[in-house]
């Protein structure tokens, strides 16, 4: 992975660190395969201020409004408490909050003031977490790491996952380490300079990259998929949803490849590449193998029962498939407009990737299903969505 961090330009920010944190934002937003759409989140420590990336901007196109100001002392008092609410959480967060018109603070703000350093980064990484969705993850990473990364299992993000760290941290020689890893999630990297800390991410990832180079080559063609008629899937599929959606096909190879898997239905039952996604994506895909309506049936009965065996007093969403696997031939997104179809395609293409890749050495082992619903149906992930 190409470092971009210009020495030229960053003399520009040299005596303002909130400047030179929405520098190596940017640069690290500039690449698809650290961050997709909102992905991702970062932070600077001034004085006793912490500037949080806000929830709803984009980390390619970042602003210093972008950043939500929050005391630092009362996020690591958060931090001590045994339980917290997502309510209580949004509410003592932006209570905090220095400037009341800036965005709220990403829900990963607590864990950002936990590490003690200047510039904390935090991004989910294809390679590393490609490598944490497969069942001997841990000995991966040694193999790639030795001790110079913290690894933490999975937990869902916000106030769980920053008190995990907390406690794991609490007599952590932070300078014997290069980062933490988040299983199926992603990665942490921090120093007191913005340059170091961004070069670290490049380096943690880098040394993914080549572990998967070395153990999971994978090269595509440009063959073009056999074309299908989805039309009449997708009426059906914009009658479940409740508004019409405009079908747009991942015409890649590595789509063509991923419909021929032989295990194909049980990987796409197997969790997504990182949580954060499935509010875009869904628990799962439709898989088209014979007749598309019997399988939209299916999919649909799918979806209730799982529905029906983890929720509590949620509301359904709707029933409706995101993206569909067509058998042998490739893969279908159903968005709403332009916009989410760019989003699903960038999304299940880098999982597809992904998932390709780990067939070559392990197998696809994201989150469980109890998981997977915890993040499609939390308040605050949904209401980052409608925002």
């Amino acid at each position: 992975m190409r470092s971009y961090f210009d020495e030229n330009i960053s003399k520009t920010y040299a005596n303002d660190p909130l400047l030179m944190r929405v520098y190596t934002s940017r640069l690290l937003g500039k690449s698809k395969d650290l961050v997709l759409h909102g992905g991702g989140n970062t932070s600077v420590k001034i004085d006793d201020t912490i500037y949080v990336k806000g929830s709803g901007w984009d980390l390619s196109t970042i602003k210093k409004e972008g950043f939500a100001p929050v005391k630092t002392d009362a996020l690591l008092d958060m931090a001590k408490v045994e339980k917290l609410s997502d309510s209580q959480m949004v509410m003592e967060q932006k209570a905090a909050m220095i400037d009341k018109n800036a965005p709220n603070p990403s829900i990963e703000a607590i864990l950002h003031a936990v590490i003690p350093y200047k510039y904390v980064d935090h991004t989910h990484a294809d390679a590393v977490v490609t490598i944490t969705n497969t069942p001997d993850a841990k000995e991966y990473l040694r193999q790639i790491y030795g001790d110079s990364v913290l690894i933490i299992e999975y937990i869902m993000p916000g106030f769980p996952l920053a008190k995990a760290v907390y406690e794991r941290t609490k007599n952590l020689d932070f300078d014997q380490i290069e980062g933490i890893v988040l299983l199926n999630h992603g990665v942490f990297t921090f120093d007191d300079s913005a340059k170091r800390s961004y070069e670290k991410m490049i380096s943690l990832v880098s040394k993914a990259e080549d572990f998967l180079q070395k153990n999971a080559p994978i090269e595509f063609n440009d063959k073009k998929n056999p074309t299908v008629n989805i039309d009449n899937l997708a009426n059906e599929v914009s009658r479940l949803r409740g508004e019409r959606v405009f079908p747009k096909e991942i015409a890649t190879s590595a789509a063509h490849e991923f419909s021929r898997l032989e295990n194909i239905r049980e990987i796409l039952h197997k969790g997504p590449l990182t949580p954060e996604h499935v509010i875009r994506t869904k628990a799962f895909a439709m898989l088209w193998q014979s007749d598309f309506k019997e399988d939209l049936e299916n999919f649909v009965k799918e979806y209730k029962e799982y529905f029906n065996t983890y929720a509590k007093d949620e509301i359904m969403l709707d029933p409706a498939p995101r993206w569909c696997v067509i058998k042998n031939r490739g893969v279908v997104v159903f968005g709403t407009n332009e916009k989410e179809n760019s989003i699903l395609s960038d999304i299940i293409s880098h999982t597809m990737v992904a998932i390709l890749r780990t067939q070559k050495f392990a197998s696809w082992k994201s989150l469980s299903k109890k998981d997977i619903f915890e993040m499609e149906y939390w308040e605050l992930e949904q209401a980052k969505l409608k925002k």
